[in-house]
């Protein structure tokens, strides 16, 4: 692999308040940000190309197509910019930049693996929020045969580029909140290094959400079912891996 050459990769939807502290917060960790402007209103919009014009790179998508959508194009971009690696990190401002450069650091010893951040939640998270995310885990152990993604959701994540978009050109993983799992559950398919690191989460009060409640909840449970046959495909493959990372004294 190539000299690592890491950038910050931002999907913003709608969040004018806190993206320019996250993009400040990124460049202090000597990082150039690549920004992806997922259809923004005028308020946001005018923010990023402030931003934009002290310097950070923004795309800038004609409407909203949902996260996963931002990020492929981010990703791509990134690529074409000769990044070798990106962190991804959300827009909102929810996540401790002081334990970003725990995910940096494992460039040095693991430049291929994709390192995903797991939440350190404080008291101000939504019990709904943090109840309601075991649905998912309980699927992607299943469809992995594997605890090896401790979370799936959270909006930090270390990729490595080329990799990433060798396998989105095979699975697209969707446009919207399916793609954080969906990529991850085939990355671990696809036999990738992946690596799971804590990241301190903050809910604030004011926090703008753009969750939809029916549609993202109906386009997650159609993912699970889709991942569901697609491990029931790579069954023997995936007990045929399970039964060689296992312990010796482990095994019947």
């Amino acid at each position: 692999m190539a000299e690592p050459r890491p950038c910050a990769l931002v999907p913003v939807y709608d969040h004018p308040a806190t993206i320019g502290a996250v993009c400040a917060e990124l460049s202090a960790l000597g990082l150039p940000v690549v920004l992806v402007d997922d259809g923004s209103h005028a308020e946001c919009a005018a923010e990023l190309d402030r931003l934009a014009a002290h310097g950070h790179h923004l795309l800038r998508l004609d409407c909203n197509r949902g996260k996963g959508a931002a990020v492929r194009v981010g990703l791509a971009e990134a690529q074409r910019l000769g990044y070798t690696h990106a962190l991804q990190v959300d827009a909102d401002g929810q996540h401790a930049s002081e334990d970003l450069p725990g995910f940096l650091a494992e460039l040095d010893g693991t430049p291929e693996a994709l390192v995903v951040g797991y939440p350190r939640y404080d008291a101000s998270v939504p019990r709904s929020r943090l109840y309601g995310r075991y649905a998912t885990h309980v699927w992607v152990w299943i469809n992995t045969l594997s605890g090896e993604i401790r979370d799936s959701m959270c909006g930090v994540r270390l990729y490595p580029v080329e990799s990433l978009n060798r396998l989105l050109a095979r699975h697209s993983c969707g446009d919207r909140m399916t793609f954080d799992t969906e990529i991850l559950v085939r990355w671990h398919w696809a036999g990738g290094t992946l690596r799971n690191l804590p990241v301190r989460v903050h809910y604030p009060r004011d926090g703008v959400s753009h969750f939809a409640l029916w549609r993202d909840n109906r386009q997650i449970s159609a993912m699970h079912a889709r991942l569901f046959c697609g491990m029931l495909r790579r069954l023997p493959r995936l007990l045929a891996r399970r039964w060689r990372r296992a312990p010796v004294e482990a095994r019947p």
